[in-house]
C-alpha cells in the first residue's frame, strides 16, 4: 500500500526519456500518464482489469514511479512538496 502523506503532495517531478524535466501538479500529472498511457500498444499487465485511462494513471501515480515505454525507454514521476515562499521549516 502507498504511503498516505505521497496523497496529501500536490506536485509531481516529470522525467522524459529525452530528458525533460518539469514539475507538475498532480492533475497535470495525472493527464501526463493518461497521455503515455494511451500511446501503449499494451498496458501493463497489473493496469489492464481497471476499466479507464484515469483509473491506471491514478494507480501508477500511487503505487509506482516508472512506466516503461519500450525496452530501455521510460517514464518517471517523483512527488515533491513545494514550500511556499518565506516559510521557514
Amino acid at each position: 500500500m502507498s504511503d498516505p502523506l505521497l496523497r496529501e503532495l500536490d506536485h509531481y517531478v516529470v522525467l522524459e526519456p529525452a530528458g525533460r524535466e518539469q514539475i507538475l501538479p498532480a492533475q497535470d500529472t495525472l493527464a501526463w500518464l493518461v497521455g503515455h498511457l494511451d500511446a501503449l500498444d499494451q498496458v501493463p499487465a497489473d493496469l489492464a482489469g481497471l476499466a479507464t485511462p484515469q483509473q491506471r494513471a491514478q494507480r501508477l501515480l500511487e503505487t509506482a514511479c516508472e512506466l516503461e515505454l519500450e525496452p530501455g525507454r521510460a517514464i518517471q514521476w517523483f512527488a515533491v512538496r513545494l514550500e511556499p515562499p518565506g516559510s521557514d521549516t
